[in-house]
């Protein structure tokens, strides 16, 4: 009878053009008892060659490895996901490309870490997505949370006017009316109306809305750091 505390290893193909970054997947998953590797790769063609040479619960790759027959970056998500549907698949890069990273996530990658991030979280990512949740490192979600939140701002600057939107990102950072109207030299009423004409244009409602909308969109850093 089989022990019942037997640990099943996660069998695991690795593919990457960098040395030593096989070499640190290498010693991470030797110090881990639940994952083994079963497969080496240095570009597409490898990879596929050992997809078709081995079963494996998990590849662990490179977004970018140039040179081989498979195809490169976007187009190995694309053709492993139509291939081997069934198997996860986690992408490893140091690109910061938000276009790129969002076009990995649509093409079906699993779960996605930058080389920037800690080798040890290259574990948690393989496991969350054979739970088939999905995984973002650290330094992604940054990324793509910062630029979502410049595509907010860019908006909203695209809605309001200059003057609209100085009342309203002074007046989400805590100014009144009148001390707004005394720093820009223009009168109280100008001031109220142009903040009213705002909050319209951005279909808000009261002051509590105006608050929250600011924080989510990055009204106040982006004014503070223009």
């Amino acid at each position: 009878m089989a022990d019942v505390d037997t640990v099943v290893p996660i069998k695991t193909i690795i593919a990457d053009d960098h040395p030593l970054v096989l070499l640190a997947i290498e010693n991470l998953v030797a110090s881990l008892p639940d994952m083994q590797i079963v497969g080496r790769a240095i570009d597409s063609t490898g990879l596929f060659e050992e997809l078709a040479r081995i079963e494996c619960d998990v590849v662990v790759t490179d977004l970018f490895m140039p040179g081989g027959a498979q195809g490169d970056g976007l187009e190995i998500i694309q053709l492993f996901k139509e291939r081997y549907p069934e198997i996860a698949l986690v992408v490893l890069t140091m690109s910061m490309d938000v276009d790129v990273l969002r076009s990995a996530i649509s093409l079906g990658a699993d779960a996605i870490l930058s080389k920037r991030d800690r080798i040890d979280l290259m574990h948690v990512a393989v496991v969350t997505a054979l739970a088939r949740e999905f995984y973002l490192g650290p330094t992604i979600r940054t990324l793509l949370a910062d630029a979502k939140r410049a595509q907010r701002l860019e908006r909203v600057r695209q809605l309001l006017s200059k003057r609209e939107l100085e009342v309203f990102t002074h007046y989400a950072s805590g100014l009144g009316i009148a001390e707004i109207a005394r720093q820009t030299g223009r009168s109280v009423k100008t001031i109220s109306a142009q903040k009213c004409t705002a909050m319209k244009k951005l279909e808000l409602e009261s002051d509590v809305d105006l608050y929250r909308f600011a924080i989510e969109h990055g009204l106040i850093a982006g004014w503070r750091s223009s």
